[in-house]
């Protein structure tokens, strides 16, 4: 049973998720810079955290290391959150992505964040040259993974551990606040079992997301070092302009983009609106019903439109925090789309 809905206390904090999608046909280079100056206007708008995406060997996309991302933007930016959105953890040993964020929050003190997730951020190919010269995972130790590395975090390794001697670098460096990410309820139970704060993403594939999988989360947490208390909350894709007309059609382009992705596997680079509508007529019956179906799972319209939106999203999960992705062909509509919500919520 959903006892979610209309647990919302507190206003809604917004907080922003960048995957660097590459803008107008340029560079992947140029869409790193636009992600810090994008970075420094939320920062100035009041978003309360920043998270760099992690993608490989995937056209549209520029950023393959968020923490690096984060380590440039903390020096650019004044008071924001920043972290990954997130590593994914499968590539790596945590021992290393530990060590990463304790000198991050040495120099960043109060201001870092870590989220996980499980998914490979790329195609096969990534993930084999990721691996190599060992062979990729052929079993699920993501559990284990995501455990080491909490109790890494924290030094809390059980007693025995065959890591317990390991001393992470800087010692005395604060831990970085603690997310796991999930698309469905796959990764809930586990969240909250290890003590990591669960975020929702709203915003991939199509299918339905049960707001019972907020109350899996809520009930398999366990207090930790960590928090004592579950956080959660959702992510959702957004186009907001200063009119419907103008946001639907700005949306376009990342609605055949995803569309093109999830019914041949591939990413292309962003169309802009005007292509977005010629390959859209190209579409039989059966694809365009599909292509609703994306659609229909982003947030598109005015300011005020956008802010009704999340907010019933927010009361729908029992959450107090979204983070907002949005993808547009132009680099200045993607802009102006952040800056009028932090002005339809008040932010300062």
């Amino acid at each position: 049973m959903n006892t979610t809905s209309n647990r919302r206390k507190k206003p809604l904090v917004l907080s922003v998720t960048d995957q660097a999608p590459i803008h107008d046909n340029g560079s992947s280079s140029q869409a790193i810079l636009n992600s810090i100056k994008l970075a420094q206007l939320c920062d100035r708008l009041g978003y309360h955290r920043y998270w760099f995406a992690e993608h490989h060997n995937s056209p549209g996309y520029a950023c393959p290391s968020p923490e690096i991302m984060v380590a440039h933007a903390a020096q650019n930016t004044r008071r924001i959150r920043l972290g990954p959105g997130g590593v994914m953890l499968t590539h790596y040993s945590p021992t290393k992505v530990a060590e990463n964020f304790r000198v991050l929050s040495a120099l960043n003190p109060g201001r870092i964040d870590l989220s996980i997730g499980r998914a490979p951020g790329g195609d096969r190919l990534a993930t084999q040259a990721l691996s190599w010269p060992r062979q990729p995972l052929t079993e699920d130790v993501y559990p284990q993974q995501a455990a080491t590395l909490m109790a890494m975090l924290h030094d809390d390794l059980p007693a025995n551990h065959p890591f317990e001697q390991v001393r992470l670098i800087p010692e005395d460096a604060q831990a970085p606040e603690t997310w796991m990410l999930g698309s469905s309820g796959g990764s809930a139970g586990l969240a909250g079992q290890l003590g990591y704060g669960f975020v929702l993403a709203l915003f991939i594939n199509t299918h339905d997301r049960s707001p019972d999988i907020m109350d899996e989360y809520r009930a398999a947490f366990k207090p930790c070092k960590a928090r004592q208390q579950p956080e959660a909350m959702i992510g959702a894709a957004v186009i907001c302009a200063p009119t419907r007309e103008e946001a639907d059609r700005i949306a376009r382009t990342r609605t055949i983009w995803i569309h093109t992705a999830l019914s041949t596997g591939k990413i292309i680079s962003l169309p802009s609106p005007d292509e977005a509508e010629q390959l859209y007529d190209q579409l039989n019956e059966l694809e365009k019903s599909r292509y609703s179906k994306v659609l229909g799972n982003t947030i598109v319209g005015t300011p005020a439109d956008c802010r009704e939106q999340l907010e019933a999203e927010a009361d729908k999960y029992g959450v107090d925090e979204v983070t907002v992705v949005c993808v547009t062909y132009g680099l200045e509509e993607r802009l102006r789309s952040y800056q009028l919500l932090a002005e339809e919520f008040g932010m300062s």
